[in-house]
């Protein structure tokens, strides 16, 4: 086996032999006047004149030495940047790659007697250091993973905040809305009265209706944001239905055709139920009259394991920019609506626990579920 300088040396004896051949026979090429043999041979003394510099310039270049531990590699600079801790498992050990895992569990390295959920597979959450964490982990190998501890605490309290600021926004941008012609109208009010116009009347009755309807947006704001704990008790799907049933009637008569099915019992707050599920028919009603085909709304109310409440009308559906929006507060596109309607529904079916949510489906169908 050649060693590397045994190497070198015949790469150097082979370079001279070849240059001085080279040389001698560019000599000759050119006293013989042969032209294309010269130049070739002088290209295959520059490629060996080439080559040997390169073989001599690497011949002080040491390969730098291959980290030996994780700690000693430069991502490891980069995964104490990452604000998120994480951790390598395996089996009963637990070690910590970042400086935020070491952190949260004050250890070096190895992490000294990890909680046990940390070492459970199955186990996506943990609590620890007065907060909870939602385990992130990814399988490496059969005895490995990597995992990630994300902050639920900080998560809902950032959901919070963003809610908050699109709910500043809203409320800025109607009272705005509604404020400004209000101004206005004061203005054209005290004008026609000081020239004795006869339009003071009306301008006076304009701005009588905008003050109602400004508090009107103002009381809906409130029953929406003092929405009380549902007070739950066992309730009879058929009677609900019943309610139901005649509170559309007297809204809609023979306008709109209610299909209803109902069977069962569940256990919620009656009185906040039918306000929910009255906001998901009258919308739908509404939307039905505006639809050139058959006014129609079915209702389906099954309770067992799950309470599950569907609502379906035969509009025209809702389109797809909108789709996103709809649960907005406030977000309405029909004239003199509250835009709280639907909003209201979602904060009582989680008030119970449960969820309301709009079916991918061709027509428009709400799902309100609520678990037993």
């Amino acid at each position: 086996m050649l060693t590397p300088e045994h190497r070198r040396a015949l790469a150097a004896l082979g370079s001279g032999v070849t240059l001085t051949a080279g040389g001698v026979a560019a000599v000759a090429a050119a006293q013989a006047g042969m032209w294309g043999a010269l130049v070739g041979t002088v290209g295959v003394v520059a490629w060996t004149l080439t080559l040997g510099c390169w073989v001599a310039a690497r011949r002080g270049v040491v390969p730098a030495p291959m980290p030996s531990r994780a700690s000693d590699w430069p991502i490891a600079a980069l995964l104490d940047q990452v604000p998120v801790p994480l951790l390598r498992i395996e089996g009963e050990r637990v070690h910590a790659l970042n400086r935020a895992a070491r952190a949260l569990f004050v250890a070096d390295d190895r992490i000294p007697a990890p909680p046990r959920t940390l070492t459970d597979p199955a186990t996506r959450h943990l609590r620890h250091a007065g907060r909870r964490w939602r385990i992130d982990a990814v399988a490496l190998d059969e005895a490995h993973r990597l995992a990630a501890l994300i902050d639920i605490d900080a998560e809902e309290h950032a959901a919070q905040e963003r809610a908050q600021d699109e709910m500043i926004d809203i409320l800025g941008h109607e009272l705005l809305n509604g404020l400004s012609p209000i101004v206005s109208l004061a203005d054209s009010a005290v004008t026609a009265a000081q020239q004795g116009d006869a339009m003071l009347g009306d301008i006076l009755a304009t701005l009588s209706r905008r003050v109602e309807g400004l508090e009107g947006f103002t009381r809906a704001y409130r029953e929406l944001a003092r929405l009380p704990d549902p007070v739950v008790a066992p309730v009879a799907l058929d009677a609900l239905a019943g309610d139901l049933a005649r509170l559309f009637g007297g809204r809609f008569g023979d306008r709109v055709a209610l299909s209803i099915e109902a069977g069962g019992t569940a256990t919620l707050d009656r009185d906040q139920m039918v306000q929910a599920v009255w906001a998901l028919l009258q919308n739908g009603a509404e939307a039905a009259l505006a639809a050139p085909a058959p006014p129609r709304v079915t209702l389906s109310i099954a309770g067992g394991e799950r309470l599950t409440i569907e609502v379906a009308d035969s509009g025209t559906g809702i389109a797809a920019a909108d789709r996103a929006r709809i649960f907005r507060p406030f977000h309405t596109d029909k004239p003199g609506g509250s835009g709280i309607g639907l909003t209201l529904a979602r904060r009582i079916a989680r008030a119970h626990g449960g969820e309301l949510v709009l079916l991918d489906t061709r027509g428009t169908r709400f799902r309100l579920t609520v678990p037993a």
